[in-house]
């Protein structure tokens, strides 16, 4: 990415990563269309488990951010033994991380549920179904690392392979486990959790034995695996923001799913299914972003920012182009896109109203995934969370909550406490009252809007510098330090 045209070099980095991110919908599609025939609390069930789940896959893949971001600099630097360490402190700290919050979110599982809105037949099919969720998490933190560490050196159609075996061993199983095809007994939506740990299970094992053997750019040492305070701590610095990127679109994610259980199971389910629908521009839009961080990386390390920025202008504007086009078909046909998944007509009317009103906006979303994947390159995570805060937490969710709902208030007070009375304090607004469909007018606006603050910032140009320059600085100052010291 540091040499010739960029719009050819950047679509041959991108296109494994769309494949593979498409793919990979392609495994949350394929469990929708199988729980579909079970029954509509089993897709109210799975649709609520969505954003839950994607809250410990946006943990991986901010904790993996700090990976692509040091691994491009140092290949585009030229110093692959440092590349390498990295590789190995990602592994131990994907290790860690994915362990405890699989344990820990088994141990709340049942808070985490009810405090989404999932309630009676809902709550039995998504707990069934979470169970199994968590004892894939370190599987899931481990093909991350493997997959950001061969991309950060430039190799984005290994990892697209590996997924693209392990969707199709996921597709293939999937209706033996969920609808109880030959011997197998019908679990329902714990049969879509089981197909898709047995299908990570087999990436997973096949990504490590890639890294271990070491011919595709970078190599993982068992000698590197040993704690490196250093690196580690860079990666953390590095990752720590994009984690909280990943937390806030997750929580965001996971406080709209409880909105709109509000409206009910046709409501939530059209929501489920209008979701995955929408993580296919995802898809792109990441792939084209993490592309784009593999480029913004390797040219800061070879000290071409203007180059750098010339990547993200080329992704940016090739991922809005293909998204609008992408929109405009699901605009145009919205219930032939709900009927693949479900045939309930009040789900589909509803999903209907929620393509229409969330289609249009598609390009604004993905043009923000790019311009934050050169951000991350950069090393600047920050910026990339701070965009995330925006979208979600200052944007989308109090102007769903107004565009929703009509007058709310909630009461404090009115109770004694010995001899002291606190009196009530009624606190409250008056919003439009548009139903469900004002939610879906809060993501359309909410995307237009941080797509603008985040094209202002980055016209800043305050990212253009990288991170690896840190790790230089500080070992010259060592180098005169000892230097006095003798």
């Amino acid at each position: 990415m540091t040499t010739g045209a960029i719009p050819p070099r950047l679509f041959s980095l991108a296109w494994p990563l769309v494949l593979g991110n498409l793919l990979q919908t392609l495994y949350n599609l394929a469990d929708m269309f199988w729980v579909g025939r079970v029954s509509t609390e089993a897709v109210a069930a799975v649709s609520l488990m969505f954003p839950l789940s994607w809250l410990f896959v946006s943990t991986a893949m901010g904790l993996t951010a700090a990976t692509i971001a040091l691994v491009s600099q140092y290949v585009g630097a030229g110093d692959d033994r440092r590349a390498d360490e990295v590789v190995a402190q990602t592994v131990l700290l994907a290790t860690v991380v994915s362990v405890v919050l699989a344990l820990v979110g088994f141990a709340t599982r049942h808070w985490l549920l009810y405090w989404i809105g999932a309630r009676d037949a809902v709550f039995v099919e998504a707990l069934a179904y979470i169970e199994v969720i968590f004892l894939t998490l370190p599987l899931t933190f481990l093909f991350f690392a493997f997959r950001s560490s061969l991309q950060g050196a430039g190799d984005t159609k290994t990892a697209m392979w590996l997924v693209a075996i392990s969707a199709g061993i996921n597709i293939v199983i999937d209706p033996f486990f969920i609808l109880g095809w030959g011997p197998f007994p019908a679990l329902g939506t714990q049969g879509a959790a089981v197909a898709t740990l047995l299908a990570r299970l087999f990436a997973t094992a096949i990504g490590i034995w890639i890294l271990l053997k070491g011919d595709w750019g970078v190599k993982l040492y068992v000698r590197d695996l040993k704690p490196n305070p250093m690196l580690l701590r860079k990666l953390i610095d590095v990752g720590y923001p994009a984690t909280l990127d990943g937390w806030a679109r997750s929580f965001a994610a996971v406080a709209m799913a409880a909105l709109v259980a509000r409206f009910g199971p046709a409501a939530t389910a059209a929501y489920g299914i209008g979701v995955r629908l929408m993580s296919v521009s995802w898809s792109v839009a990441g792939a084209v972003g993490q592309a784009t961080a593999t480029g913004v990386g390797q040219n800061l390390g070879a000290n071409a920012p203007d180059r750098a920025a010339a990547v993200t202008r080329a992704a940016t504007a090739g991922t809005m182009l293909l998204l609008a086009v992408a929109g405009g078909l699901v605009w145009l046909f919205p219930a032939a896109a709900m009927g693949v998944f479900v045939d309930d007509p009040e789900t589909i009317a509803e999903g209907v109203v929620f393509l229409r009103i969330v289609a249009l906006s598609w390009a604004f979303f993905g043009g923000l995934m790019v311009i934050q994947g050169g951000f991350r390159g950069a090393g600047n995570t920050g910026i990339a969370m701070v965009l995330s805060m925006l979208s979600r937490w200052v944007f989308r969710i109090p102007l769903a909550a107004l565009l929703a709902f009509g007058a709310v208030s909630v009461t404090f007070g009115g109770v004694e406490v010995g001899p002291i009375a606190v009196p009530e304090i009624a606190l409250g607004y008056t919003g439009l009252d548009w139903g469900v469909a004002g939610l879906w007018w809060a993501y359309a606006a909410a995307a237009v809007a941080s797509f603008v603050v985040g094209v202002a910032w980055f016209l800043r140009g305050t990212w253009r510098e990288g991170v690896i320059e840190d790790d230089e600085e500080a070992a010259e100052k060592g180098s005169v330090a000892g230097t006095t010291d003798d």
